[in-house]
């Protein structure tokens, strides 16, 4: 059995889901649109991770700016990547996790495990009017087990 587990921003936005659900609904039943803020292999220390979120002293939300789309993945995939400059993100990052290594923010539109993005696809998700900033106010502890379908194990307002 494989276990995965992930800090995650979930994203609230209705344009954002609506593409996933037209263009990629099987990775959008597995996990809600999001920013992976931690990736498995960063929370090997668990308890300390969880420790660091809830002594957190942040006074605002989390604010995230985003670029355009763009496709990865030979063309398979599509993401908003976030801009460089995304302090609010970096510093929740180095809050939590000690030496993280550089992780720049996405999200993605279209997973290239389980879709494919042609240049149609691509011109018409282009079309869409699509958040240039997100803010967040909660981390979420998530798992997933044998490739199913994530579950919240836990919630952080910050």
């Amino acid at each position: 059995m494989e276990t995965r587990r992930q800090l995650t921003l979930f994203v609230e936005n209705e344009t954002i889901e609506e593409i996933r659900a037209k263009f990629n609904p099987i990775q959008q039943a597995l996990i809600a649109a999001h920013v992976t803020l931690c990736r498995e292999d960063e929370l090997k220390d668990l308890e300390k991770v969880v420790s660091n979120i809830q002594a957190l002293k942040i006074d605002k939300p989390i604010e995230i700016s985003f670029n355009k789309v763009i496709r990865f993945e030979n063309g398979k995939g599509v993401l908003i990547p976030a801009n460089e400059n995304n302090n609010d993100f970096h510093n929740l990052r180095n809050a939590i996790l000690i030496s993280p290594r550089k992780h720049f923010p996405h999200i993605t539109l279209m997973h290239p495990r389980n879709s494919t993005c042609t240049d149609s696809i691509f011109e018409e998700i282009k079309s869409y009017q699509l958040p240039t900033t997100l803010f967040f106010n909660r981390i979420n502890l998530i798992e997933q087990i044998d490739g199913g379908k994530w579950k919240v194990l836990d919630e952080f307002t910050i």
